[in-house]
């Protein structure tokens, strides 16, 4: 995922939605999606048809997980043959990866802990209506024509069933200015799982975006004694699906 050129070619499809109002390109996916901003306070998603998580399942995950936690509210979902698109209402906020925080590790990597805590500690269990265990990833990895290696098909014993954000890495948390736990986006994937699955996400995320070194301080600002076994396990299966 990266920052898209400023002058990059807006799609006809976003710029009816923006409507009078001016866009910005903000994100870029790794299958080729985008994200604007727009001056009147929404973010419009644009991009290809995702068996993997579409924005109709991150629409209806939004809503439901909206009543107990800060996430964009929706204002609108589509799609047509080939590329689908969600737009939002802006949050106050910024991504744990934005240009303030370079530098500043110390202040993001844990504040992304201590909002995926608040996320699993808070989204009830019991009334959510979808699953992200390791049988489902492994289904639908199969339905898009990855195989999974069979040692990753059954899963350590669950150390905490909790609804996972299902895309834990750290562009996903929210921070206000103070670089404190605001929000969370990109939810397609929200469901049912052991907590390990989005620390491993979270865990490897901060590699990617801050180097080497940040995986226990995650771990310790989420309240939690770092598990190998299902770090690996569960990192090797974000990899292979």
């Amino acid at each position: 995922m990266s920052i898209p050129d400023a002058h990059i070619e807006i799609p006809a499809r976003v710029r009816d939605l923006a409507g009078r109002a001016a866009v910005t390109p903000v994100w870029r996916n790794g299958i080729g999606g985008l994200t604007f901003r727009t001056d009147d306070g929404r973010y419009i998603k644009w991009g290809p048809l995702d068996d993997e998580a579409n924005m109709h399942d991150e629409a209806e995950r939004m809503r439901w997980a909206r009543r107990w936690i800060t996430v964009p509210e929706v204002l609108a979902q589509g799609e047509d043959d080939a590329h689908e698109w969600l737009v939002t209402r802006a949050i106050d906020a910024f991504s744990a990866v934005d240009t303030r925080w370079d530098g500043k590790a110390e202040i993001a990597v844990p504040a992304v802990g201590r909002a995926l805590r608040m996320l699993h500690d808070t989204l009830p269990v019991a009334d959510c209506p979808w699953e992200w265990s390791v049988h489902w990833r492994v289904s639908n990895a199969a339905e898009r024509g990855v195989v999974v290696p069979p040692e990753l098909q059954e899963a350590p014993p669950i150390d905490r069933l909790v609804v996972c954000h299902g895309d834990a890495c750290m562009p996903n948390t929210l921070l206000d200015a103070a670089g404190e736990p605001a929000a969370h986006v990109d939810l397609a994937a929200l469901g049912l799982a052991d907590r390990w699955a989005d620390l491993a996400a979270a865990a490897m995320s901060t590699g990617w975006n801050f180097g080497p070194g940040w995986e226990d301080p995650l771990l310790e600002a989420y309240g939690v004694e770092r598990d190998d076994e299902r770090l690996e396990f569960y990192m090797r299966l974000w990899n292979e699906t």
